[in-house]
């Protein structure tokens, strides 16, 4: 058996692929951005943004992106033409679009219709459209209130001061931050609720804000004093004791490169672990702020060897044991670690995911019941998954459903290193973040 490691290229972060669109979309005057990735999602944000008044051109393996001249504009942005239909907003099936584009969308002026594909009219808006509506932005639903599809009438964030929790996503913070530079004033807007999950995403916001030159700052409250400090320092959210100031200052136009894609190397991560050969992965920054470079630490928990250096990071095969892991700061995470744990000697438990239950389907129960399939026991509360390993049935066939989630049908694919003859439903899904995923899978099977 060989020992040389098989070498994979990271994609690029779609995390940072959507921020870094945005970003130039909203600046004036035109940048550059290299190794975006291209993706349905990126495509979905792509459409938006052009809707609008950005312009986006491939050249020469670049994205060319021509900043819009006043922010976004909707239908009837100048009030003079009444008659003139809503600028349509189509999500698909991009959580992180919808998010996002709509609160983008709010700081511009105009009519917006926003919709999606059947799921995304079931997953909830009513949080974010609560702040927008704070903010002086007016919806109409055309179906179920606080869900799409809707038409949003924005006037620009009019108030200086917002709330919005972390409970269901951070998108939603994240979606105000990249909007509030376009306002007429310093906005201010606190976390609140009970729990904050996600925070690394909140963070690589941040990082594209600031470089892409929008002004903020970032405050704590430490008795009854608000604090400034930098915003790098801060790990973890208490709701109630951080908030955001951000100046009118707008952006500037940046060249910019995208870096790679720690959730979607985490298959590949995960491989060279379970598997019979090491991986290299080339193309990540083990300093990254993506919040599934968590990946690394839990492998490592789990007894993986796992080795930085300047070509790139190896995980070599190891004897896995079970783990006790709080993932609420790493959700997209949740299925590559599930798979992972079928093959380790003791049990798992992932703990702190409730929010999970509203992604692209309700993933804690889609892992849950695609993993048992597998012959290992698994059990589901509110908000935590316990996986019990069996013995992999290896050279029998499974079918696995996906559900239509691109990060099910990629974390299933693990178990064909099992020995098992895996079988997807549905495996054009991944086209969704990863559209060359089964190309480079190939390197690892075959």
């Amino acid at each position: 058996m060989s020992k040389d490691p098989i070498i994979i290229n990271a994609p690029a972060s779609k995390s940072l692929s959507h921020r870094t669109l945005i970003a130039a979309a909203l600046a004036k005057g035109v940048s550059e951005i290299s190794s975006a990735l291209d993706s349905d999602d990126i495509t979905r944000t792509r459409g938006c943004l052009t809707a609008c008044g950005a312009r986006i051109e491939e050249t020469g393996g670049k994205l060319v992106v021509t900043g819009m001249e006043d922010g976004p504009k909707g239908g009837n942005a100048d009030g003079k033409h009444k008659e003139e239909a809503p600028h349509e907003l189509f999500m698909h099936e991009s959580g992180t679009t919808c998010r996002l584009m709509t609160a983008v969308a709010a700081a511009g002026h105009g009519t917006f219709r926003i919709h999606g594909a059947p799921r995304m009219h079931e997953r909830p808006m009513a949080e974010l459209v609560n702040a927008l509506t704070g903010l002086g932005s007016k919806f109409t639903f055309e179906a179920k209130e606080g869900f799409l599809p809707f038409v949003m009438t924005s006037k620009g964030y009019a108030k200086k001061t917002v709330e919005i929790t972390l409970e269901e996503s951070s998108q939603y913070l994240s979606g105000l931050l990249l909007g509030a530079p376009l306002a007429a004033h310093e906005t201010t807007i606190t976390v609140t609720g009970r729990k904050a999950v996600s925070w690394p995403y909140v963070a690589l916001t941040l990082r594209i804000m600031e470089d892409f030159k929008a002004g903020f700052s970032v405050e704590v409250k430490e008795g009854r004093t608000w604090k400034a400090l930098p915003w790098r320092s801060v790990k973890n959210v208490t709701p109630g004791k951080i908030r955001f100031i951000v100046q009118p200052t707008g952006y500037e136009n940046t060249d910019y490169r995208v870096e790679g894609d720690w959730s979607n190397a985490s298959y590949f991560l995960a491989a060279g672990a379970v598997g019979k050969r090491p991986v290299l992965i080339k193309g990540l920054a083990a300093d990254s702020l993506q919040g599934d470079r968590a990946i690394m630490d839990i492998l490592s928990q789990m007894g993986a060897s796992i080795k930085v250096n300047f070509d790139g990071i190896l995980v070599e095969p190891s004897r896995l044991r079970g783990v006790h892991v709080d993932m609420g700061r790493c959700p997209d995470l949740v299925p590559t670690v599930s798979a992972v744990a079928a093959f380790a000697s003791t049990p798992t438990t992932i703990e702190n995911v409730a929010h999970l239950r509203i992604k692209e389907t309700d993933r804690l129960a889609a892992c849950a019941t695609e993993v048992a399939r597998t012959q290992c026991e698994t059990e589901t509360t509110s908000d935590s998954l316990i996986i019990r390993p069996g013995r992999l049935p290896k050279g029998h066939p499974v079918n696995f459903t996906t559900y239509g989630d691109h990060r099910m049908a990629m974390s299933m694919s693990l178990f064909e290193l099992g020995g098992l003859k895996v079988t997807l439903d549905n495996p054009a899904c991944v086209g969704k973040s990863f559209p060359g995923f089964f190309d480079e899978w190939k390197k690892i099977t075959g």
